[in-house]
């Protein structure tokens, strides 16, 4: 299990763009592009999914480029993820990891499709608390808003289970 590099690509471009957004300056692709160490396309790629899922904004023209559509502390992580990549579990699941055959033969009733549920709650748990504000911050301080959910969420699944 893990993320593909188009969302973390795309959290790194978005935390480039809002160390910019009290100063009301856009980032260009190439400005971006050169920061971060990822490959133009790939960039304008990322951008273009997030603007048109109204993260971002843009300008055309000499002076344009690319700003956050609010402030930090309004763009939740999970929201920026499920844009760039969807989730790890969703209702397709099933249909999608079927087999051979058209229909999952433990369809009906699945202890492992529990599992990817269980995970899928614990990681949403966590990323649709996060906004791009808290990962603005310094990696211990990141770390322990992390780790403050991740008790949280320890003790919500086993009350869940008993």
């Amino acid at each position: 299990m893990k993320y593909s590099a188009q969302e973390e690509y795309g959290i790194r471009c978005l935390l480039r763009i809002a160390k910019y957004y009290d100063s009301d300056r856009t980032l260009t692709i190439p400005e971006i592009s050169e920061a971060e160490g990822i490959a133009q396309h790939t960039v304008a790629k990322i951008l273009r999914v997030l603007r048109l899922g109204g993260i971002l904004e843009s300008e055309r023209g000499h002076t344009g480029g690319y700003s956050l559509s609010a402030p930090p502390e309004k763009i939740n992580i999970g929201e920026v993820l499920a844009l760039l990549g969807g989730k790890l579990f969703d209702e397709d699941f099933c249909q999608i990891h079927s087999g051979s055959t058209i229909i999952c033969t433990n369809s009906i009733e699945c202890s492992v499709r529990s599992l990817w549920q269980i995970i899928q709650n614990s990681v949403d748990n966590v990323i649709y608390n996060i906004t791009l504000k808290d990962l603005m911050g310094k990696e211990d301080q990141v770390a322990l808003k992390i780790e403050t959910l991740k008790i949280k969420n320890i003790s919500s699944f086993n009350t869940a289970i008993t």
